[in-house]
């Protein structure tokens, strides 16, 4: 196959609109031919949507333990005001390479497959997998059935890379994170009669009061001082209800999160909050509970394999923590090492003009390429 550089591959990335929620066929299908062109083995794990699909990529003994680098291709909507040119469409500014998914994270997408045809033709005594995701920025959705499936596909990697953007400082760990939505159905009517109606809005009061209590009881601990805030935390996010200052509300919707360290299951924390809306029911209401995002927090250690492999393909010592959540998690959940290293800032990500530099993109190839020698020993 004809080689593309990083710059070319991620220009060809960028320009699919792989928002997340809608579907991803294109992307996936112009990344499988490239892959296959490339020698890999390529599957496609099309998921219970039916319009969107994961993209699991094999070079080498799918049988051995190798390593497994993991992305998604999904971006968050261009809708912010500011942008000077084509979200989709890449513009180089000097240095800078600016598009929607620059840095988080086509850019590590397309390092990863500018990578692969060097590696590929080498004789690996070890594989290197790509995984990359569908709807990551909805909360992870998609790669819980990519790695469901991943017994069937290869040996238990040795440890999975993922290239969310770290400026190519590896990191060690991130919170994990549950969100939800509750819908309260009341009884609509006058507000002359409050007797007859079931105002919602009022009855959500009582979800609202145990999310600030639980929210402040966080507070107290259990603490890791690696993070900002060093506990876990609460938040309500959004509050939906009401037509008119004169109409009983009947429904009132609210969104709210929980964010946990290392050892706390963030689900766990909206125990109390579900068992409030539970209780309403008893008063008549309907009651709704849609869990919007999982996944759990990402701790590894700093003399882990995997670290000590990261500190040196990168010539820097791991960070032990940052305050943003990406699949690592789930893949840590399955028993495998998980670490953060990827190109690019995520002070850019979800921002107009969202951009990297050349020279990050130039550190991830040599990473990976440094990383598809160490298989081939």
């Amino acid at each position: 196959m004809i080689a593309m550089t990083a710059e070319q591959i991620l220009e060809k990335l960028v320009g699919f609109p792989s928002v997340v929620g809608t579907p991803n066929h294109v992307i996936v299908g112009w990344i499988a031919d490239y892959l296959q062109r490339a020698g890999a083995k390529v599957i496609v794990l099309t998921g219970p949507e039916g319009d969107r699909a994961n993209l699991f990529a094999t070079i080498g003994p799918a049988d051995r333990p190798g390593y497994l680098l993991s992305g998604h291709m999904d971006v968050v909507a261009a809708t912010e005001p500011g942008w000077t040119s084509d979200p989709f469409r890449l513009q180089r500014n000097g240095t800078q390479l600016a598009g929607r998914g620059t840095s988080d994270m086509k850019g590590f997408l397309a390092c990863a497959l500018a990578a692969l045809p060097a590696i590929a033709g080498r004789l690996l005594a070890r594989p290197l997998h790509l995984a990359f995701s569908y709807d990551e920025e909805a909360g992870c959705r998609g790669v819980p059935h990519l790695i469901a499936k991943l017994p069937d596909l290869c040996a238990k990697p040795q440890g999975c890379i993922i290239g969310e953007p770290s400026g190519m400082r590896a990191i060690r760990a991130h919170k994990g994170k549950a969100a939800a939505r509750i819908v309260l159905g009341g009884r609509a009517g006058h507000s002359s009669r409050p007797d007859l109606g079931l105002n919602a809005i009022h009855a959500m009061v009582d979800i609202l009061g145990e999310a600030v209590m639980t929210a402040e009881h966080l507070t107290a601990g259990p603490f890791d001082t690696n993070f900002e805030p060093p506990y876990s935390s609460l938040q309500i996010g959004t509050i939906r209800g009401g037509q008119a200052v004169n109409v009983i509300p009947e429904e009132c919707t609210v969104e709210l999160e929980a964010r946990a360290i290392a050892g706390v299951d963030p689900a766990g924390l909206l125990a109390g909050i579900k068992g409030r809306l539970e209780a309403l029911k008893a008063k008549g209401f309907a009651t709704h509970w849609e869990s919007m995002s999982s996944y759990p927090a990402l701790s590894l250690a700093a003399d882990a394999p995997l670290a000590l492999l990261l500190e040196e393909l990168t010539g820097q010592i791991p960070l032990a923590a940052v305050s943003y959540g990406t699949e690592a998690g789930l893949y840590q959940a399955t028993g495998m090492e998980a670490i953060i290293c990827g190109p690019g800032d995520i002070g850019r990500a979800h921002k107009a003009n969202e951009f990297i530099e050349d020279s990050e993109l130039s550190a991830c190839v040599r990473m990976i390429e440094a990383l598809g020698e160490r298989l081939a020993r």
